[in-house]
C-alpha cells in the first residue's frame, strides 16, 4: 500500500503557506499605519503664513500654480522607451536566431519588426515631431 496524504492535509499545508503571506502583509500595513500615525502625533503644528505658501527652491512663489510643458519632451520620452523596448527584444532575437532551425524564420520576423518601428519613426521625422526648435 502506498503513502498516500489525505486531502484535508494536503488542503491545510496549502493554505498555512498563504496565511503567512497574508500576515506578512498585515504586519507590513499595520508598520506602516503606525509610522504615519506617530509622525501625525509627534509633530508640531504651528501653520504660519510663511509655511503654507508653495516652495520653489527658496523663491518666492510668482504667477500660476500651472505650468506649461512643452510636448515635445513626451514625445522624446516615448520615442526613447519605444527604441529601449526594441533593444530589449534584439536580445533574446540574436541567441534564438543562433539556434539551429531558427535562422530564416527569426530574421524575416525581426526585419519585419524593425520595419514597423521604421515607419513609426519616419512618420514622426516626416511631421517635424524630432525638431528641436
Amino acid at each position: 500500500m502506498t503513502d498516500v496524504p489525505e486531502p484535508t492535509v494536503l488542503a491545510s499545508e496549502y493554505f498555512q503557506s498563504y496565511s503567512v503571506v497574508g500576515l506578512l502583509a498585515v504586519v507590513g500595513v499595520l508598520f506602516v499605519a503606525v509610522a504615519f500615525a506617530a509622525g501625525r502625533l509627534l509633530r508640531p503644528v504651528v501653520p504660519t503664513p510663511e509655511k503654507l505658501l508653495t516652495y520653489e527652491c527658496g523663491v518666492d512663489p510668482v504667477g500660476e500654480g500651472w505650468a506649461h510643458t512643452q510636448v515635445r519632451y513626451y514625445v522624446y520620452a516615448f520615442l526613447y522607451v519605444i527604441f529601449a523596448v526594441d533593444s530589449i527584444f534584439l536580445f533574446p532575437w540574436a541567441t534564438v536566431f543562433a539556434a539551429p532551425g531558427y535562422g530564416a524564420t527569426t530574421l524575416v520576423e525581426m526585419f519585419i519588426f524593425l520595419g514597423f518601428l521604421a515607419v513609426g519613426l519616419l512618420y514622426a521625422w516626416k511631421k517635424g515631431v524630432l525638431e528641436w526648435t
